[in-house]
């Protein structure tokens, strides 16, 4: 960018030293320099404008990694929780916690307990068939999510080859 502004400068430098050598009129002169400055401040302001918007991009990729990572972790520690049964994806599993604090999965709801639960329940979730654990209030929401995404793929649709920008459907 810095080269793009030199031969820019240098070309402004070019046609103002033209323009005196022809004995051309200071108003022109000054003309050529608030053309050039001009063209100079939209450039500037251009720049900044794109590289805001790759600045925001940049900051939803981070966010969108934490969100990753922090996923992650939680199924690692759900994982992790005492289970005295082989879990199975596409069920959904109870956890409750210990008075001693441990926490465990069980297969039986706090509604099928009724009143006798016996420790403290914390949540109800779903595990997926790719290990990842869904939290009971997103587990319609992710359900069909994959419904979508197994239609998509079950349709086994080809897209056509795009070479040019397609903004069809972002008009509605």
């Amino acid at each position: 960018m810095a080269e793009s502004r030199a031969e820019a400068g240098a070309a402004g430098a070019g046609a103002a030293v033209a323009l005196v050598e022809r004995g051309a009129d200071p108003g022109e002169l000054v003309a050529l320099a608030q053309q050039v400055q001009k063209a100079d401040e939209f450039i500037r302001a251009n720049a900044c404008n794109r590289l805001t918007v790759i600045a925001e991009q940049i900051q939803y990729l981070q966010e969108q990694a934490r969100k990753v990572l922090d996923e992650a972790n939680r199924d690692a520690d759900l994982h992790h929780v005492a289970c005295n049964i082989v879990k199975k994806p596409g069920n959904i599993y109870y956890l409750y916690r210990r008075e001693s604090g441990q926490r465990y999965f069980s297969i039986l709801s706090p509604k099928e307990w009724g009143t006798n639960c016996p420790h403290e329940f914390l949540g109800a979730y779903k595990l997926q068939h790719d290990m990842s654990w869904t939290s009971s209030e997103n587990i319609e929401k992710r359900d069909a999510e994959i419904s979508i995404l197994d239609k998509l793929l079950s349709q086994q649709a080809v897209l056509p080859p795009c070479t040019e920008p397609n903004f069809q459907g972002l008009t509605k």
